[in-house]
């Protein structure tokens, strides 16, 4: 989970999927909904996954389409946090907070740019291996 739903959380789904297949179950939602973001899908396809199918929705929307039987809710931005924390209130749910930076703030030309959303793509991966490789 992530404030928008269009870059980093879609790109920890992709990873998740791709890393542990049907062995664990993957859901990917925002505080609020965005927009999709093509660099998002330019990092992603360099490692061979593919997102171009992805649609950003907010937490309310995931709720109504697929329930929250989720064990864990890993959170990548601060607002996401706070929004995931609520749900224990009501839901059975563990939260964790990886902090995560927000690629869409770096300035520059478009090398430099990529190169923030690769090293946001690179440490969720490496995250994500960490967090749930089997025992």
């Amino acid at each position: 989970m992530c404030g928008q739903n269009c870059v980093r959380s879609p790109m920890a789904a992709a990873l998740a999927r791709h890393l542990f297949g049907r062995s664990i179950y993957v859901g990917s939602a925002g505080v609020m909904k965005g927009d999709a973001d093509p660099f998002v899908t330019t990092v992603i396809d360099e490692i061979g996954l593919d997102v171009h199918r992805h649609r950003p929705q907010t937490l309310e929307e995931l709720e109504e389409n697929e329930g929250l039987g989720f064990d864990l809710v890993i959170t990548l931005s601060p607002d996401a946090h706070h929004r995931a924390l609520e749900l224990t209130r009501t839901n059975a749910i563990d939260v964790e907070y990886w902090p995560t930076p927000d690629p869409t703030l770096v300035t520059g030309n478009r090398e430099q740019r990529m190169d923030a959303y690769r090293a946001v793509r690179d440490e969720l991966e490496q995250r994500i291996r960490l967090r749930f490789r089997p025992s």
